[in-house]
């Protein structure tokens, strides 16, 4: 009887994890197709973009915990890379990456402390605030002069774009905090939001009717 009952266990705990794992790539699919559609908003350049990518993301967290959100977000950016390739040595996905797995992780390690409403809610203004502060710096000193290297633009010409949106935009750091941070935290507010209104009932066909 023992042995019947770690059979059955065994094999549920397979397909628990066959379709965590199916799960996963589906989301990191959606989220790779996302990334296809963006458009630019109007308190940063041109050359930012807001997509919707990090809800399937977010959506792969809050079900599977935030390891498996950090898994959604690298197959995410290695799937979109595969198809389109890159233009910044693989600088620019890689920021992607940390960026996104800044939001991520935060909204998943509290949402998973007490799975409630409230939590998600605390979880994914968190994470918001977390990714805002890590795209401000990594912009600063990593994606900036990433993309002024690898288009043969000035800094200069970048921070004049910047100027060109708000003319308080003077140097660096006044175009990460004035055009960068507001950027990011509409992006996190919009993922937010609708990570909100499509995880409970996208959950219960991933989990199971109970999720």
């Amino acid at each position: 009887m023992t042995g019947n009952t770690h059979t059955v266990r065994g094999r549920e705990k397979t397909g628990t994890n066959t379709r965590k794992l199916a799960a996963c790539g589906m989301f990191a699919a959606i989220a790779a197709v996302l990334m296809f559609f963006e458009f630019p908003l109007p308190v940063a350049p041109t050359f930012y973009k807001l997509d919707l990518s990090e809800i399937p993301v977010l959506i792969g967290t809050f079900a599977f915990g935030p390891v498996a959100g950090v898994v959604i977000e690298f197959l995410k950016i290695a799937v979109k890379t595969a198809i389109k390739g890159t233009s910044t040595a693989f600088v620019g996905e890689l920021a992607n990456f940390v960026i996104g797995c800044s939001m991520v992780i935060p909204a998943g390690l509290i949402y998973k402390m007490n799975k409630s409403r409230k939590t998600a809610v605390i979880g994914l203004v968190t994470g918001t605030l977390v990714m805002t502060a890590a795209g401000a710096l990594i912009n600063a000193f990593v994606l900036l002069p990433a993309y002024s290297a690898a288009y043969g633009l000035p800094m200069d010409v970048l921070i004049g774009m910047g100027s060109a949106v708000n003319a308080s935009v003077k140097d660096v750091f006044t175009f990460v905090l004035i055009c960068v941070a507001p950027f990011n935290l509409i992006k996190g507010t919009v993922v937010g939001v609708l990570t909100l209104v499509l995880y409970k009932r996208i959950s219960r066909f991933v989990k199971g009717a109970d999720a």
